[in-house]
């Protein structure tokens, strides 16, 4: 009964992805991973898909087990047309603020792309215009674009990775768990040891309730 749940499931999802917005173009899918972290960059991909590409897992990265996303990420850079990563730093993050940091890592990973997009699509609802290549934002694309949600693998994985290096030299704060989210745990680990040079300094880092006596 469980198998057949769950390969309904797996259908069900394979179904409601669609392959692109716009047909006929080159067209990559943009997404984010880590916007609401206090510590660590903010980390974007950009995914060329073909036209036969398909994965009955692939949704979005949030929905997925670690494991799930591993798996993923293998399948997608061995058989995307073509795929980047890219970061903006925590002190980049508050030179620009992290919308800006979002979408200026965004277009890093487009940048770097080794084939030219003819058309974006973008998880969200902003973005700025990148070397005049027609896009579209799209709120929760990740759900229902084959591309967003295979950058949105790559951004989250990419991250998680860079966070659990990272963890090694502050263990502290455990950033191999939370991955830089604002954690109870975190933040009173921030009250406790300060903060480092991979903390946001624009964020808010400290709750106001970490101030009562816990």
């Amino acid at each position: 009964m469980l198998f057949l749940l769950a390969a309904y499931y797996s259908n069900l999802i394979d179904f409601m992805l669609e392959p692109f917005l716009k047909e006929g173009v080159v067209e990559v899918g943009c997404d984010e991973a880590g916007r609401g972290c206090l510590a660590g960059p903010v980390f974007a991909a950009a995914v060329i898909l073909p036209n036969d590409f398909k994965h009955s897992w692939l949704t979005d990265s949030k929905l997925l087990s670690e494991k799930k996303r591993v798996e993923l990420r293998s399948f997608i850079e061995g058989n995307a047309l073509a795929y980047e990563v890219a970061s903006y730093s925590p002190k980049e993050i508050d030179e620009v603020n992290i919308l800006n940091a979002s979408i200026y890592s965004m277009h890093r990973a487009l940048l770097a792309l080794k084939i030219k997009p003819e058309h974006i699509i973008i998880d969200g609802n902003r973005f700025k215009p990148f070397n005049e290549i027609a896009y579209q934002t799209v709120i929760k694309g990740d759900g229902k674009y084959l591309s967003i949600a295979a950058a949105s693998i790559l951004a989250k994985t990419y991250r998680d990775d860079y966070m659990e290096k990272i963890h090694e030299d502050f263990p502290m704060y455990n950033w191999k768990k939370n991955k830089g989210y604002p954690t109870k745990e975190h933040r009173l680990a921030i009250k406790e040891f300060g903060i480092t040079i991979y903390h946001r300094k624009s964020f808010k880092l400290l709750d106001e309730q970490l101030k009562l006596d816990l």
